[in-house]
């Protein structure tokens, strides 16, 4: 039994080793300035984490672009260090800052590290150590991409008023904009359990009872639930258009009670998803075909024009962006600058 035993767990170590050794063998060897493995374990890692991000099984072709992809990445890298080109320490910071700064806007304050790091991993499947390796990379390949095909992007040709005004024509049914209302809102926010929302509808009945339907005390509460300890929020609430996407996010009932309302009235006490509510509406607008010089969104200072403009000249930098690609990768593959080793792909 004894012998059994040994020979069974000596088995499954020669089994393990030889899995491990399997996967340390080279997928493919980059070679533009210097022997670099891209070994079958990188390969699988990689391979696995666009799986769990598109949430399928790649299949064999799919397999060879994510190592072509690897493959050209690290003969972008390799020749970025033979013309001395780096990114510092301060460019990958600034990169990170980024999508804090996005996240600060999702969230509506400083996220923490962990929460930070958790969202990098949810979104990229990556640690925030491999991220941050992974951003270098990218930083690298870009600045030496830029360095190779800059006299392409120079020549990128800025969208003339005929440009703007062809893709305007072909457009134009697409620039509407609907009835809408800007509104200041009171909101008493309630937790999840009854003695919470009690106690807030509570509070929201003082205050409604405090309004009524006069703009100057509403006006009055608003400031003062600007003040900490307050117990509520206000302040403006924005623009709201009359459409089904802001009837799915404000609900139904706020829409219609919004859009009966005058300029400067007062609103009955609502309920929402997240508290009860209580608005004014400040300005209104009524539906209106835009025309170039019009405000494309309200709140901003982008015109029909500009907003044209800018969409024609991002999808001219995407297509030379794509084209100065494509043909940095012909060139840095061109020549024995790396091998692939086919029997090694296949698990």
């Amino acid at each position: 039994m004894k012998r059994i035993a040994f020979l069974v767990l000596f088995s499954f170590f020669l089994a393990t080793l030889g899995f491990a050794q399997a996967d340390l063998q080279p997928a493919a060897i980059v070679n533009l300035t210097r022997s670099e493995p891209i070994t079958v374990k990188q390969l699988r890692t990689e391979v696995e984490r666009v799986e769990k991000t598109v949430r399928r099984s790649l299949s064999d072709k799919e397999r060879r672009d994510v190592l072509d992809s690897l493959i050209n990445e690290r003969l972008a890298i390799q020749a970025a260090e033979k013309d001395k080109i780096t990114v510092s320490e301060n460019e990958v910071n600034q990169q990170i800052n980024q999508l804090k700064t996005q996240m600060v806007q999702v969230l509506g304050r400083q996220p923490t590290d962990a929460e930070f790091a958790a969202a990098i991993k949810n979104e990229t499947g990556l640690e925030f150590s491999a991220f941050r390796d992974q951003a270098r990379r990218q930083l690298t390949t870009q600045k030496y991409l830029m360095s190779k095909k800059q006299s392409s992007f120079e020549n990128i040709k800025v969208p003339t008023d005929t440009d703007i005004a062809t893709a305007y024509n072909l457009t134009k049914a697409q620039f509407v904009r609907p009835d809408t209302v800007r509104f200041s809102m009171i909101q008493v926010e309630y937790g999840p359990d009854a003695a919470s929302k009690t106690k807030a509808r509570e509070l929201a009945d003082k205050l409604i009872k405090e309004i009524g339907s006069s703009p100057s005390k509403f006006d009055e509460v608003v400031l003062r639930g600007q003040s900490p300890g307050s117990g509520f929020q206000a302040g403006d609430g924005g623009y709201l258009p009359r459409n089904m996407e802001a009837a799915q996010v404000v609900g139904q009932d706020f829409i219609t009670t919004a859009f009966n309302l005058k300029q400067g009235d007062v609103s009955k006490l609502m309920e929402g998803v997240r508290g009860y509510q209580i608005i004014k509406v400040t300005e209104t607008y009524a539906q209106k075909n835009l025309e170039l010089d019009d405000i494309f969104q309200l709140g901003s200072r982008v015109t029909v024009r500009n907003y044209i403009g800018n969409s024609l000249l991002q999808e001219r930098q995407m297509e030379t962006l794509t084209k100065a690609t494509q043909e940095l990768v012909a060139e840095l593959r061109a020549g024995k600058t790396f091998q692939v080793f086919e029997k090694n792909l296949i698990w």
